[in-house]
């Protein structure tokens, strides 16, 4: 049966995957464009869901309190850069180290929840919780997915 970390790391891999592909695309292309609107709907879904659905269970609990926090701020930290990259011209200087920033964001926020958070949520969640919220995750993901789509 698929469990939460399941779930999270399908989105995970999407997420590395746009990210190598955005910084290898050309500028003044519309697959650039495309590739970061992906990315931005990919990490805002993840993201809105994940926080709902692992980050606030594990916030209730003491032991999972400062990993949930950092997390939460690492989201923002990512946030942030998608907004300063979406007011930037894909083809300006400025956006390939923006963009460059961006992706090592992602991937040390990746790496870090699956080798840390992913751990410490794993004891505070059981096995039924763990499965109870992929299902949650999996539909409020698609659902953000479609809504962002529609935007």
């Amino acid at each position: 049966m698929n469990n939460i970390y399941d779930a999270l790391r399908e989105s995970h891999r999407i997420q590395r995957s746009l990210c190598r592909k955005l910084l290898l695309s050309r500028p003044h292309t519309q697959r650039r464009i495309a590739l970061f609107t992906d990315l931005r709907i990919e990490l805002a879904a993840h993201a809105a869901a994940e926080e709902r659905y692992l980050y606030a269970p594990i916030l209730m609990d003491d032991m999972g309190l400062n990993s949930s926090r950092h997390a939460l701020h690492e989201h923002h930290e990512m946030d942030e850069l998608v907004e300063k990259l979406q007011k930037a011209d894909t083809s300006g200087r400025g956006w390939l180290p923006m963009a460059r920033k961006l992706s090592e964001t992602v991937h040390h926020h990746l790496r870090e929840e699956e080798k840390k958070f992913f751990q410490v949520s794993g004891k505070i969640l059981t096995r039924t919780q763990k499965q109870q919220l992929a299902r949650q995750y999996r539909r409020d993901y698609a659902r953000m997915q479609k809504a962002l789509r529609a935007a």
